[in-house]
């Protein structure tokens, strides 16, 4: 049993923010794509598929993270006490998983097109690249939404087998909404990440932080409001999306860069945002 919890500790399974936030993008992939083919077994199909992979990958991808950054994380208070931080698990036990779990999701990976299995092998060199980003460049949120947003293109690409300007639209606003959400996150660990020299979109724009993240949510809804109304024939749509920009909106209102608990709450409600567009872009395919 311990080993057991020590992996859900790992992979963050019992944290389900983490691969839902990998997820949506696949499925606004979906969504969108679905609205040039007709076969909803195959959709439905295909979401479980990239729902699958997006837990498989984030927590390999949070395995190997905690391989990276097992002496930074045990000076910061909010990761000390992770597995390979509080050195419960050792390093070669932990790559064995890393190694088993990716195995995994290339079977599932191999369930798709050749182009798809394609950019699905080139997003490893994304995700394993990521975590030594925050010892290079104040950007690592920005690495973090072309790695997280990768999936929508994969999602495009599944069911048609071919690209198209409007998904290349839709990466650009996954990536905006990335950069925005991570850097709230990021928020919490400010302190800890100045003293041991880790950088940060949240320490780069401390100062302006809200309007930063304004900026950030801003250029999601241009972009995305462009795919909405390409498609505009289904004014349901037209008003969940309208949703989905007030809880952008809300949540710079709602966190605080003080209270690391708002930054928490606030990163969290990006789940229902992500649920939000899904069902956007889904209603203009019917």
């Amino acid at each position: 049993m311990e080993h057991i919890r020590i992996f859900i500790q790992l992979t963050r399974l019992n944290r389900p923010i983490g691969y839902m936030l990998l997820f949506w993008p696949c499925a606004w992939g979906i969504a969108l794509a679905s609205h040039y083919i007709n076969d909803s077994n195959l959709i439905g199909y295909y979401l479980m598929l990239f729902f699958l992979g997006s837990v498989l990958m984030r927590s390999a991808g949070c395995i190997f993270n905690d391989i990276i950054d097992r002496d930074v994380d045990a000076k910061v208070k909010r990761t000390r006490s992770r597995p390979l931080a509080a050195k419960k698990i050792s390093v070669t036990q932990s790559f064995i998983y890393v190694i088993i779990l990716c195995l995994i999701a290339l079977t599932v990976l191999l369930q798709f097109n050749m182009l798809t299995i394609i950019l699905g092998l080139s997003s490893m060199l994304f995700a394993f690249s990521y975590p030594f980003m925050k010892r290079l460049t104040y950007w690592p949120q920005l690495f973090l939404g072309v790695t997280f947003s990768w999936g929508a293109v994969m999602a495009w690409t599944s069911l048609l087998n071919s690209f198209s300007h409007e998904i290349f639209i839709l990466y650009a606003a996954a990536i905006f909404w990335t950069l925005g959400y991570d850097t709230i996150y990021g928020l919490q660990d400010i302190i800890d990440d100045e003293i041991i020299g880790m950088k940060s979109t949240s320490i780069k724009f401390k100062n302006k932080i809200k309007t930063f993240v304004f900026f950030c949510y801003l250029s999601v809804s241009i972009l995305l409001s462009y795919l909405i109304f390409k498609h505009q024939d289904n004014v349901i749509a037209s008003f969940v999306f309208l949703l989905f920009v007030i809880s952008l909106l809300n949540q710079i209102l709602e966190f605080n860069p003080k209270i690391p608990k708002t930054c928490l709450k606030v990163f969290k409600s990006n789940n229902f945002s992500g649920f939000l567009m899904f069902i956007s872009l889904m209603l203009i395919s019917i």
